[in-house]
């Protein structure tokens, strides 16, 4: 069987089983659960379709690897994977939606599209399949950008980590947090530094199928384009909870940029910037 069908059908087979699961349990973040792990085992397939012959899927497929085992490690540490480790978001829509409109939401968004994005984001590797060629010098160059990004995201999920450990700790230590949000290290330059290196690490893997294909007019664009799309209306979303939470937030966001790491405007200077 073609690799590519191979991977529609365990898209299908994905859908309805993380659907199935929120119904059953309750919660919705199913699609959370495997996301780390669905794309590496597209690639991984297509990499088996070439008997592991192709150096430049290979190398691909090593890189989704690490990609998966870091964010893996990641949701594991925060609770994802524990009972009750539910997105925090989705309480707060099903509050704003009727029951059958969250249901609905449910099924269209949170399971059948992200599934199809975790595919589409996996399609570079079909080219290098369908493709073969040597590893070049700019695969090597695309290899290096991917890796650095990938240190990008580590640290960024390191400081973030970091910081909300110190949170939780400071009233059991009878003290004020010294900010209720993270806006040092790397956010001080980006509020949400990890999701440009998330969505930068798969538009580095759309290179890897455009060297092989020879040019970038490739229809797998649609794959990075729709995954940058769905963390712009996710940061939306989010910063919008965050705001009403934290009305200091407003000034963050007025001299810190939205997701590309960029040098903070001019703002008035407070004592948690520096901290």
């Amino acid at each position: 069987m073609d690799a590519l069908i191979v991977c529609v059908w365990i898209c299908a087979a994905t859908c309805a089983a993380t659907w199935l699961a929120s119904l059953v349990s309750g919660e919705h973040s199913w699609v959370d659960r495997i996301w780390s792990i669905v794309p590496v085992v597209y690639v991984g397939v297509f990499a088996a379709s070439a008997d592991f012959g192709d150096v430049r899927l290979n190398v691909l497929a090593v890189l989704v690897l690490l990609w998966g085992a870091r964010l893996t490690f990641n949701f594991a540490r925060r609770g994802g994977y524990a009972p009750g480790g539910e997105d925090y978001r989705w309480p707060i829509l099903r509050a704003r939606l009727s029951r059958w409109q969250f249901q609905l939401f449910n099924l269209l968004f949170i399971t059948v599209y992200q599934n199809i994005i975790l595919l589409l984001i996996s399609l570079p590797a079909y080219t290098v399949l369908t493709r073969p060629g040597s590893f070049g010098a700019v695969d090597a160059a695309l290899t290096v950008l991917f890796l650095g990004l990938l240190v990008g995201e580590t640290v960024a999920d390191q400081q973030q980590w970091d910081f909300h450990r110190r949170k939780h700790a400071a009233p059991a230590e009878g003290r004020a947090p010294q900010s209720r949000f993270m806006r040092t290290g790397l956010f001080r330059y980006s509020r949400h530094p990890n999701y440009f290196f998330e969505q930068a690490q798969w538009w580095v893997v759309f290179g890897f199928g455009a060297a092989a294909a020879g040019s970038v007019l490739q229809w797998t664009v649609v794959g990075p384009a729709l995954l940058t799309a769905l963390f712009v209306g996710s940061t939306i979303f989010t910063e919008s909870i965050t705001l009403s939470r934290y009305p200091e937030y407003a000034e963050y966001r007025a001299v810190t940029s939205p997701i590309v790491p960029w040098p903070p405007r001019r703002g008035p200077a407070r004592p948690a910037d520096v901290a």
